[in-house]
């Protein structure tokens, strides 16, 4: 691995509103008997040197994972990106690798392949992509990032800017592709979290 991982922190995004799913909060349904960031905290803090997490509700139920909990300094659920900056903010390492709290099948190499493509490539920011031609499907909040990036990525959010993708065309980025898609799989409906129960 190119970059050490005690250089990693690793950032799981909880911030959201869970619309899709009934305005729940995504990361404390349970799946497969416990709630599903506990599923992304098994997969993702091996890989890193210490976890964050960012929320905006029940607070006090995410610290009881054990880890330090921050909301967006952004008001008004303003997205991943929101949830990224507070993990810039509260970083203490030089990279910050960050996964959503609904996506509890995320691969154990996915901060190794990240970091080493960062390095490759020179990059500010390493993205996750599987398949390829009509079926290529990046995955923007599946990122490594260098925390150099957070007054740039403040600058971006003070003048309105909340999407991803148009923080990324604005920075050096390389992509990764997974093979594995459901890998990347998230569940955004109690239908799927149903649907992924068994299996």
């Amino acid at each position: 691995m190119k970059i050490d991982t005690s250089s990693i922190s690793g950032l799981i995004l909880a911030g959201g509103r869970g619309t899709r799913m009934g305005t729940v909060d995504k990361g404390l349904q349970e799946f497969r008997g416990k709630p599903m960031v506990a599923h992304v905290i098994e997969r993702l803090a091996p890989q890193v040197a210490g976890v964050l997490i960012n929320a905006n509700q029940n607070l006090e139920t995410y610290r009881s994972f054990g880890f330090p909990v921050w909301a967006d300094e952004v008001e008004g659920f303003a997205g991943p990106l929101a949830g990224m900056q507070a993990g810039l903010a509260h970083c203490t390492t030089p990279y910050l690798v960050s996964a959503p709290c609904d996506s509890p099948f995320l691969p154990a190499d996915l901060v190794q392949r990240l970091g080493d493509a960062l390095v490759d490539d020179d990059a500010d920011v390493a993205v996750a992509v599987t398949g390829s031609g009509a079926s290529r499907q990046p995955h923007p909040v599946f990122c490594l990032m260098k925390c150099s990036l957070l007054q740039n990525l403040e600058a971006y959010l003070a003048k309105g800017g909340r999407k991803v993708d148009a923080w990324y065309a604005s920075l050096r980025v390389t992509e990764v592709t997974f093979d594995d898609e459901a890998a990347f799989r998230n569940i955004n409906t109690l239908d799927e979290l149903q649907q992924y129960q068994a299996k």
